[in-house]
C-alpha cells in the first residue's frame, strides 16, 4: 500500500459546510490528525479512526508544528490512510503547502481537499458578497498575525480598491486601523466584524474604520474572527451604520 496523507479543509465550523470529498477522505480514514478550530461533529465520518488532536491556535500553547511532521510521516509509513483535518481551507493560511513539501520530500504521495474559507463563509451569512459588480472588482485575503512579526504593506492594501478580508487580527486592531488609515483608506469606509463565522454562535457588528477599534472593544469581540473592510460591508443592512446583529 502506497503511503498517503489527505490534507484535508473541514470548513469554517458548520459541519454541513464540509465538501463530499472531505467526507470520502474521512471514511476512509484510519488517523484524522485534526486542529483545534474544527468542529468536532464532522468527525461522525470517521467512527472507526484515531482522533490525535494537533490544535494551534494563536496566543496559546500550540502543538509544534515539527512534532506534527514527524506523526503524519510515521502514521503514513505504517501504512495507515491519515487524515490532517485543518479548520477552512488548508492553503489559506492553513500550512498545507508546508505539509506537503516536507511530506513530499519523504517520499509520501499528499492529496488536498478545499475547504470553505471563514473569510467566505461569514461574509456570506451576513449578506456581504466580497465582490459586488460596480463596487468592488476583487477580495484581498491577508493575516494580520506573521512569523516574525513583519508589518503589511497597509498603504498597497489601502489603495488596492478591493474587498480587505483579514484574519487573525482581534489583537492587532489597533495596528490595522492606523495602517489603512495612515495609508489613505477613508475614515468612514465600512468594516464588518465576524465571529464565530458559519457557527449557532456567529456574531457581527458593523463599523467603519474609524470607529472599529472602539466598537470592537463595546461589542467584546473575541477570536476567532474575521475582518471584512469595504465597501461591500455595508450590505445586507436595514439601517445605518453601526449596526450590530447576532446571527
Amino acid at each position: 500500500m502506497n503511503a498517503k496523507v489527505w490534507l484535508v479543509g473541514a470548513g469554517p465550523g458548520d459541519p454541513e459546510l464540509l465538501t463530499l470529498k472531505a467526507v470520502k477522505a474521512l471514511s476512509q480514514a484510519d488517523v484524522v490528525m485534526i486542529d483545534d478550530l474544527v468542529n468536532p461533529a464532522v468527525l461522525e465520518h470517521c467512527p472507526g479512526a484515531r482522533i490525535v488532536s494537533v490544535g494551534k491556535r494563536g496566543g496559546c500553547r500550540s502543538t509544534p508544528q515539527a512534532f506534527i511532521h514527524r506523526l503524519m510521516l510515521r502514521y503514513a509509513r505504517q501504512g495507515k490512510c491519515v487524515v490532517r483535518l485543518k479548520g477552512g481551507d488548508p492553503c489559506i493560511f492553513g500550512r498545507g503547502s508546508e505539509e506537503a513539501d516536507w511530506l513530499g520530500a519523504h517520499g509520501i504521495e499528499v492529496e488536498m481537499v478545499n475547504g470553505i474559507t471563514a473569510g467566505l463563509a461569514g461574509a456570506t451569512n451576513c449578506g456581504i458578497p466580497l465582490t459586488l459588480r460596480g463596487v468592488a472588482r476583487g477580495v484581498t485575503l491577508v493575516t494580520a498575525h506573521t512569523q516574525d512579526d513583519s508589518t503589511l504593506n497597509w498603504q498597497a492594501l489601502a489603495q488596492s480598491g478591493t474587498t480587505l478580508v483579514i484574519y487573525m487580527g482581534v489583537a492587532k486592531l489597533a495596528d490595522i486601523q492606523a495602517g489603512l488609515l495612515a495609508g489613505g483608506m477613508a475614515p468612514d469606509m465600512p468594516v464588518a466584524m465576524i465571529e464565530s463565522a458559519s457557527l449557532p454562535e456567529q456574531r457581527e457588528f458593523r463599523s467603519s474604520l474609524l470607529r472599529m477599534q472602539a466598537d470592537a472593544v463595546a461589542f467584546a469581540l473575541k477570536s476567532p474572527a474575521i475582518l471584512v473592510i469595504g465597501a461591500v460591508a455595508a450590505t445586507g443592512l436595514q439601517a445605518d451604520l453601526p449596526l450590530s446583529r447576532q446571527a
